[in-house]
């Protein structure tokens, strides 16, 4: 389900969770039980973003379960909510959507690599490089980019934790990329729109929207 929240900016709470993304995700994952395991956001399939339009701040929220509103406090926002399925349904090969996704774009060093420069466990991309890894991510999301452009939106700070240790500080550099793509792969862009890209899902990355493009006249 897609669900737009449109915050009230004269809401404190509202205010307060609109100071980023960390907040954001408490508050949303607010909405769901609490019961649900060990990672309640994967559990509930939840993706999220922010988004500054002419009217104020809207946030997108997307989910398998129903969020359940009437936890949030009085006066913080309005809802709206929408089934994903005339949209999944929409999708076939060759159909010219647009598209919208904030992510963590990063690299992997080999072992060797990290070892001898002393580098981190995953290296953040931006400019050129962030573009690249956006053009080989559409690809394996059953897009075939026709025009994009990207541009940094502030890093995020979250955490990691490994298994059996205390938790990391992990720094999420993230890029806002539009454009508007060929669908080649209809199996793998369900897959990335329910299941999100990329890092950092719990920080406003990863939600891919799609919409159907407008056709010149």
């Amino acid at each position: 389900m897609a669900h737009r929240l449109v915050p009230n900016t004269r809401s404190r709470e509202a205010r307060r969770d609109l100071g980023g993304p960390i907040g954001l995700h408490r508050r949303i994952m607010s909405l769901f039980p609490s019961d649900a395991g060990p990672d309640p956001r994967q559990q509930f399939g939840v993706l999220f973003r922010s988004e500054d339009t002419p009217t104020g701040p809207n946030l997108l929220i997307q989910s398998t379960q129903e969020p359940d509103t009437s936890r949030l406090p009085d006066g913080y926002g309005t809802t709206l909510t929408r089934p994903l399925d005339a949209l999944i349904d929409a999708i076939r090969p060759g159909l010219t959507v647009r598209y919208r996704c904030v992510a963590s774009p990063v690299r992997k060093p080999g072992a060797t690599t990290r070892a001898l420069y002393n580098l981190p466990l995953v290296v953040a991309l931006t400019g050129a490089a962030a573009d690249d890894w956006w053009l080989r991510q559409a690809d394996l999301s059953g897009l075939k980019p026709l025009t994009h452009h990207s541009h940094p939106l502030d890093a995020v700070q979250g955490e990691r934790r490994p298994d059996g240790a205390a938790p990391q500080r992990v720094r999420h550099t993230r890029t806002q990329f539009d454009g508007t793509a060929a669908i080649i792969d209809t199996d793998l862009l369900r897959t990335k729109i329910l299941n999100g890209i990329g890092r950092g899902k719990s920080y406003g990355c990863g939600l891919l929207s799609i919409a159907p493009a407008r056709q010149p006249q």
